[in-house]
């Protein structure tokens, strides 16, 4: 698929086509880029060394220090970036888990106990209608303290 088909990048907010933000955060992501591009430099380097005449030169070493040299780089910029991210984030990423697949699926889960919350409210809310009108009706004496108590909005639960 083209990138002009496909404006967005694979698991990104943010456009393919779109400069990365201004600053420390910019050169960050775009040494991030440098690290992710030497490691599939090292990984395509493994495979073709592998496959090759055994008795010539291997490029792997000089893939490898690459792939440290950038790393080293992140660690060193790293130090005057203050965004947390949390560790449970990390971990995910470590357990080959998608982040945004992470996210959607907590958001719908706190979308579906909300309407469950809802639903015990509003059953809550019902049975204490029920409960009142037959309290006022069987006890009329205590209608006018029940019908001022169903109008005040602090009563809800």
């Amino acid at each position: 698929m083209s990138d002009a088909a496909n404006p967005h990048a694979p698991d990104s907010p943010r456009s393919s086509q779109s400069p990365p933000p201004s600053g420390v955060q910019g050169d960050l992501e775009l040494e991030l880029l440098g690290v992710a591009t030497a490691l599939y430099n090292l990984g395509t380097t493994v495979i073709n060394d592998s496959t090759k005449e055994r008795d010539k030169p291997k490029q792997v070493g000089a893939r490898a220090n690459d792939v440290v040299r950038q790393l080293a780089m992140v660690d060193d910029m790293s130090q005057g970036i203050r965004t947390m991210v949390p560790q449970q984030v990390l971990s995910d990423i470590d357990d080959s888990r998608n982040p945004l697949q992470l996210t959607k699926e907590r958001l719908e889960r706190a979308a579906t106990e909300n309407q469950f919350m809802n639903g015990k409210i509003a059953a809550i809310e019902s049975y204490r209608n029920l409960l009142n009108e037959a309290l006022a009706k069987n006890f009329p004496e205590t209608a006018e303290y029940i019908h001022d108590r169903r109008s005040t909005p602090t009563d809800r639960i």
